[in-house]
């Protein structure tokens, strides 16, 4: 099961693929961690789905992740009577408590919007399909003018552009989503519409270190907190759906290879993430555009991209996931690559782990060895060699499954659950044993191996070893 590619991809499942058989076949055609969306369906829905995915993940032998997606504070209009059009130019009156709406008016349920809000302001409604100018708010009311009209129905979204809402970003039905999510066995918590790192920090302690907590930038107020949203969080996802409804479009491409970077230089996983394989929930292939954006995004340096819709609920998920797998592989051999990757790439901080980490890639790339093998049990030896982008395989062992899950979502990473190391000679043996068994090296071969000292305790990577495949297990015993 070893893949041919270093970024990784992330599905999304839903009513297209939430069986057991169809889990197992994504998996095998290239998905790497699922995405269980809690904007959609029940808890019995979610548990059975994670049952399902850890049912295919002792069958196959292999490490999957998951991924609990949470909704976050929806902001929607209220109920709208059918046909109801806004004709550009025309007065839209918003009011906290109104009845049935109209093209006059309509209810809109949250008062921090209105708390927030100015004469100039912006609001969108359905994604942006249709705005309006605020001409005057007071505590529960907003009167605005129709800047561009359509069709409105019940219920729809709306989004306050360049407006920091006093809305947390985990809303009571989150927080009842995440106490559930907590009942299961699952590997990251992605947290909605953040916009500062109080936002990361309030879920994080919900969680306790249950799993690693993952912050979607989808607000263009996290923008201006970004480095301290990184410090707290444990990887980041550019949202590119409300970020690019709040944001100008064409900005969206810049702050995405933006996000990117930042996240490479911290060392934590970045997903990219909406609408980029979109045509493929109804056509078996995508369009030329769109396979330009996944390479795009692996050109950066993205740790995974993600299927939305196309896996969930289209109707080619494993055609999708595949497209993904092959632009992936198509992309990590062109001669471009690399010049792309090692730009991005950072100097390390000066610790002990990461000048180790450092000399790995290094002494890796010059021997032009098979692997390089890191032993971890927290899992932060691998983000570091993830972090430096290598040109050779990174094989991690690890005696924790839940840190096999969880280094799933980082680059170049291929994780093997394995009891561990208690000596020199058992470190090189059983390092050669995996990387024979996984494909990665065969006899005569050199790996790189990293480890700490005292072995079996955690954050100490101390130590650089080079090995010769088949060598040590030749060797007598003391």
């Amino acid at each position: 099961m070893r893949r041919r590619r270093n970024v990784k991809v992330l599905a999304t499942l839903g009513p297209a693929s939430a069986s057991e058989e169809m889990i197992r076949a994504l998996f095998e055609a290239g998905a790497d961690a699922f995405r269980l969306n809690m904007s959609h369906g029940t808890h019995d829905d979610v548990r059975a789905m994670h049952a399902r995915i850890r049912a295919v993940e002792a069958d196959l032998g292999r490490p999957i992740c998951i991924l609990v997606d949470l909704q976050g504070p929806k902001l929607r209009v209220g109920k709208v009577a059918e046909g109801t059009v806004l004709e550009e130019g025309t007065s839209f009156r918003l009011e906290l408590k109104h009845g049935p709406g109209d093209a006059a008016g309509a209810e809109l349920p949250h008062k921090e919007i209105f708390q927030a809000i100015e004469a100039g302001a912006s609001l969108l409604i359905d994604d942006g399909k249709i705005r309006l100018e605020v001409v005057e708010a007071g505590k529960d009311f907003a009167d605005t003018k129709v800047m561009v009209g359509g069709p409105l129905s019940s219920n729809k979204g709306v989004n306050v552009p360049e407006v920091a809402l006093p809305v947390p970003a985990l809303s009571p039905k989150d927080r009842r989503d995440l106490d559930f999510a907590m009942t299961l066995d699952i590997d990251w918590i992605a947290l909605s519409f953040v916009q500062r790192p109080d936002d990361v920090a309030e879920a994080k302690k919900i969680v306790a270190g249950r799993a690693a907590v993952m912050a979607k930038i989808e607000k263009p107020q996290a923008l201006d907190y970004l480095d301290e949203i990184i410090e707290v969080a444990d990887g980041l996802m550019v949202a590119r759906g409300d970020l690019g409804v709040e944001l100008p479009v064409e900005q969206v491409p810049g702050i995405q290879k933006a996000i990117t970077r930042a996240a490479r230089h911290a060392g934590k996983p970045v997903v990219v993430a909406t609408q980029m394989l979109e045509s493929m929930i109804e056509a078996p292939v995508p369009t030329r555009a769109e396979v330009s954006d996944v390479a795009n995004a692996v050109f950066e340096g993205a740790d995974a991209v993600m299927l939305s819709g196309e896996s969930a609920a289209g109707a080619h998920p494993i055609e999708a996931v595949e497209m993904m797998d092959r632009v992936a592989q198509s992309v990590e051999a062109d001669p471009q690559f690399r010049d792309a990757i090692d730009a991005g790439r950072t100097d390390p901080e000066t610790t002990s782990a990461d000048a180790i980490t450092l000399a790995a890639r290094q002494v890796a790339e010059t021997l032009k060895a098979a692997a390089i093998v890191c032993y971890t049990a927290s899992g932060s030896t691998g983000l570091r060699a993830s972090r430096e982008r290598p040109k050779v395989p990174i094989l991690v062992l690890t005696p924790v499954v839940q840190t096999a899950r969880r280094l799933a979502l980082a680059w170049g990473v291929h994780c093997v659950e394995t009891e561990d190391t208690t000596s020199f000679l058992d470190m090189v043996i059983r390092a050669s044993r995996v990387a024979e068994t996984e494909e990665f090296a065969k006899t005569g071969d050199r790996l790189v191996i990293t480890a700490g000292v005292p072995f079996g305790t955690p954050g100490r990577t101390n130590i650089l070893r080079i090995a010769t495949v088949g060598t040590e297990a030749r060797r007598p015993r003391a």
